[in-house]
């Protein structure tokens, strides 16, 4: 065969590889291939929703398709949840909550298996809670609520029977023999008053929303669950100086629906862990009482494990359960 028939037959085969480019790229096509959504399954608003959408919007600049956050609240995060569990959408995922480690052992008909049915792809953000009493409360440090609380004088307000709010009180009860009331209330903002009246002895709500009245001098902050004591708070000594399973955080974190390729798994963890690093996103999580938190899916999956044996030891040693 002559070069130039040599050459001929290259450019003819070339020619038909390229015509076959477009066909192939509609057959493998890149994922994502439509936009991508977030399930919030709880009401608009919250620490977690707004620091969700600050990283979504971050996220989708290196994305091709938008990152569409949906709220859709019901029966305490199950209706949101369950749509992402029993979904067979690969471009689904959830923004998922301390709910996610409780429920398991407050409800046995669970239509899902959070550790089974979801992957987790990394941690979002970090809350603590803080123990509040009246400005003029004689409760004046972990010593009172100690000798108080196993004398069985004190009454703590929660958001509602199995929240993390009421699990702090019965944790207190649990490990360290008081005798604290937990006094459920349909949200801190109708419980906040009754503490700031003295109708309660104290309330355990999330440090973001009791801060305004903590700074107005109208509550005082008893005690706070983080690790240390936040700069919001000088002086307060944290519940941990009462052992350290008392570091107790309300948190949000990003998972998965099953059948989302483990690949691009880890591509949406890896933009959510750069979006985390950013300087600027400290700053704006801070507008929310709130503080990133980065870590791989195998580490979110480790501390959900822990926190669910955590929460199911004490749910099942106090015999609590849902009306």
């Amino acid at each position: 065969m002559t070069p130039y028939l040599l050459r001929r037959m290259g450019l003819i085969f070339a020619l038909a590889c390229m015509a076959m480019l477009p066909a192939l790229s509609r057959g493998q096509s890149v994922w994502p291939t439509k936009p991508i959504t977030v399930i919030v399954p709880f009401a608009p608003g919250g620490a977690g929703n707004g620091s969700l959408r600050i990283l979504t919007e971050t996220m989708a600049l290196h994305l091709s398709q938008a990152i569409v956050v949906d709220n859709r609240p019901g029966a305490g995060g199950i209706t949101g949840t369950s749509m992402v569990t029993g979904s067979s959408d690969d471009h689904l995922f959830l923004m998922g909550s301390t709910s996610m480690t409780i429920l398991p052992a407050l409800r046995k008909d669970l239509p899902y298996d959070p550790q089974r049915d979801l992957k987790p792809v990394g941690m979002i953000s970090s809350q603590p809670l803080v123990l509040v009493v009246a400005a003029n409360s004689p409760l004046r440090g972990l010593d009172d609520l100690l000798s108080q609380g196993r004398a069985g004088h004190l009454s703590a307000g929660n958001s509602g029977i199995g929240t993390l709010s009421h699990l702090v009180t019965e944790l207190l009860n649990h490990k360290l023999q008081t005798r604290i009331t937990p006094v459920p209330y349909k949200g801190d903002s109708v419980l906040l008053p009754d503490v700031v009246s003295g109708a309660i002895s104290m309330g355990v709500v999330n440090l973001p929303v009791a801060l305004p009245l903590i700074q107005s001098g109208r509550l005082r902050a008893l005690s706070v669950t983080s690790q240390h004591t936040p700069a919001t708070l000088p002086g307060v000594l944290p519940l941990r100086t009462l052992g350290e399973e008392f570091v107790i955080n309300g948190w949000a974190a990003l998972f998965a629906a099953r059948n989302v390729p483990p690949a691009e798994v880890e591509r949406i963890g890896s933009l959510l862990r750069q979006a985390l690093a950013q300087p600027a996103t400290k700053d704006k999580f801070a507008a929310f009482g709130v503080s990133p938190e980065i870590s791989t899916p195998s580490q979110l999956q480790t501390f959900v494990q822990s926190e669910t044996r955590r929460w199911t030891d004490v749910i099942n040693s106090r015999g609590i359960k849902l009306d």
